[in-house]
């Protein structure tokens, strides 16, 4: 069969963005769902194409995935803007896929549904259920102290990821997907559904047939993605106690849109709802068992008293209209707002002299000793310089010390990769010590747990106070109080910032040379001032 050029005329051209790669688990099944999409899309009187888009691997992408989001935000951006598409269906679901299609898609603006990859399967070891990540970085602790021997540690390996798809538990994936429904981009109830579930399959060839309803309707990205939305996209993220990470590609999105976000508006709603997804790493549940409780929908429906109900869709109908179906079937993985999994809100937004410019930390991750807490800092310049000494029982650490990580910031690292959930010393985790407080310009995957206070900001690359900070300096942190005060006079850090020097970046070439002219540290004060590398004021800020 073949088709001229009345085809398209006749047909709305659709583009199928798939980041299909063999290199990355979460999407391994989206060959047959990019035939699924085309399926419908025929059904529905389109014309499909499908055009493979950078895959980032969430587990190999070093130094982090991070670094390429706005890579792929920028090929998703131009690949739209190159080809005749009239409209285009995004395919993603490992944690940096979804931000960076959907700032692509939110610039280029054509009509555009989101697909999620969906969940794996629930992970099993001698009966007990796994969660990817979470019962990963769980069980290395106690491998780490003596109490798991090599043989079990395979077992685990073997058993807690048993099908495509991406993370099962609360981790990134799971709380961008959500979000990315709850502003609007996905079919009803799609991000909910298990990665292998025939219920998947079917979704993809709907999305198909929406997404040719939408081109001759031109519901574009901009028309659906209001501020309104993305406030519906932070209760989300708020009542699932979703990963940290929400905040970043949130503001980021929200900035395509031309949509200003702020922390304090993650840390308002965080303060008027609390964490009703009993999910790991907050509660006890994985994905799976939140889909058969009635998912994404029933969810949003306990809620929906906090929510902008008349939102519009890609549905075709509002956010309350795609509500009216939801329904808790068990009560105890979606909670009622009476019965919350912890009385702490999502994530708290802590600020001080030692974060000025904000921190982040999840509570309900972390123990309750360490929610107000004043320790010594063991200061670490670097990852490298971490990974070197960090287990040395010359060091001295206890329990009550603070683990402080310098360098791994957007600039520093560089790209903010996920060291935020500093080891644990070995000797302390054989002493059965299993969390701590630690404080780092990094973020932390979603899947992880622990007191770790993360995205301190300014960062220590651009001479932020966390970069003066040095061994034995007292450091308070008051949870409640969203407190994180660094116990050093004005005038001594005043004289250690004089003595700080900035470190030189080392690319000379290539993608990350333009990460390190392009990317800033955005300074939030009243001018709202973009900071280079080494500290110098940008007159014109190159961001995107």
């Amino acid at each position: 069969m073949g088709f001229d050029t009345d085809d398209f005329k006749e047909k709305p051209t659709i583009g199928i963005l798939n980041t299909w790669s063999e290199v990355n688990n979460c999407h391994t099944h989206f060959r047959d769902r990019a035939e699924e999409v085309k399926r419908g899309v025929w059904q529905a009187g389109g014309f499909p194409l499908e055009v493979p888009v950078m895959s980032l691997s969430e587990s190999f992408m070093k130094p982090t995935s991070m670094v390429y989001r706005n890579l792929l935000a920028l090929e998703t951006e131009e690949t739209i803007r190159c080809y005749p598409f009239d409209a285009v269906v995004l395919m993603g679901g490992c944690d940096k896929t979804v931000p960076a299609l959907i700032m692509g898609a939110t610039s280029a603006n054509v009509p555009a549904i989101f697909l999620p990859s969906g969940p794996m399967l629930k992970g099993c070891w001698k009966g007990e259920t796994l969660g990817s990540g979470t019962d990963m970085w769980k069980y290395w602790a106690e491998k780490q102290a003596g109490n798991l021997c090599d043989d079990s540690w395979a077992q685990l390996e073997d058993g807690i990821a048993r099908s495509a798809g991406h993370c099962m538990t609360m981790g990134t994936a799971s709380t961008m997907t959500a979000i990315a429904e709850a502003i609007g981009l996905c079919l009803p109830g799609s991000t909910s559904i298990p990665a292998v579930h025939s219920t998947h399959s079917r979704m993809a060839s709907a999305v198909g047939r929406q997404i040719v309803e939408l081109a001759w309707d031109q519901v574009t990205p901009q028309s659906i993605l209001t501020a309104e939305a993305f406030r519906n996209g932070i209760v989300t993220d708020m009542a699932l106690g979703g990963s940290t990470n929400a905040i970043i590609h949130l503001i980021a999105m929200a900035g395509r849109a031309g949509i200003k976000l702020t922390l304090e508006d993650f840390d308002k709603i965080s303060q008027e709802l609390s964490v009703i997804a009993n999910i790991r790493p907050c509660g006890e549940y994985v994905m799976e068992d939140f889909y058969d409780a009635g998912g994404i929908l029933a969810l949003l429906k306990q809620v929906k008293s906090h929510l902008t109900l008349d939102c519009l869709t890609v549905s075709g109908k509002t956010l309350g209209e795609n509500l009216e179906d939801g329904e808790v079937i068990n009560d105890d993985v979606i909670r009622p707002l009476d019965k919350p999994v912890g009385k702490a809100g999502g994530t708290f937004v802590l600020r001080g002299n030692l974060a000025p410019d904000g921190a982040v930390i999840k509570p309900t991750a972390a123990e309750e000793r360490l929610m107000n807490h004043r320790g010594q800092a063991a200061v670490f310049a670097d990852y490298g310089d971490m990974k070197a000494r960090i287990d040395d029982p010359e060091a001295g650490l206890t329990a009550d010390h603070i683990i402080v990580l310098q360098h791994a910031g957007p600039i520093g690292a560089p790209g903010i990769p996920e060291w935020g959930m500093l080891p644990i010393p070995k000797y302390l985790l054989e002493q059965g010590v299993r969390d701590m407080l630690r404080i780092s310009d990094a973020r932390m995957s979603g899947t992880s747990y622990g007191a770790c206070v993360l995205h301190v900001s300014p960062e220590s690359a651009i001479g932020g106070p966390l970069a003066l900070v040095r061994d034995g300096d007292y450091i308070e942190v008051d949870i409640e109080s969203r407190k994180l005060h660094l116990d050093v006079s004005d005038e001594e850090l005043a004289a250690r910032k004089a003595e700080w020097k900035p470190r030189e970046t080392t690319f000379s070439r290539g993608y990350g040379k333009l990460y390190a002219e392009e990317i800033t540290q955005a300074h939030e004060g009243c001018d709202f001032r973009f900071l280079h590398g080494d500290g110098s004021e940008m007159v014109e800020p190159k961001i995107y």
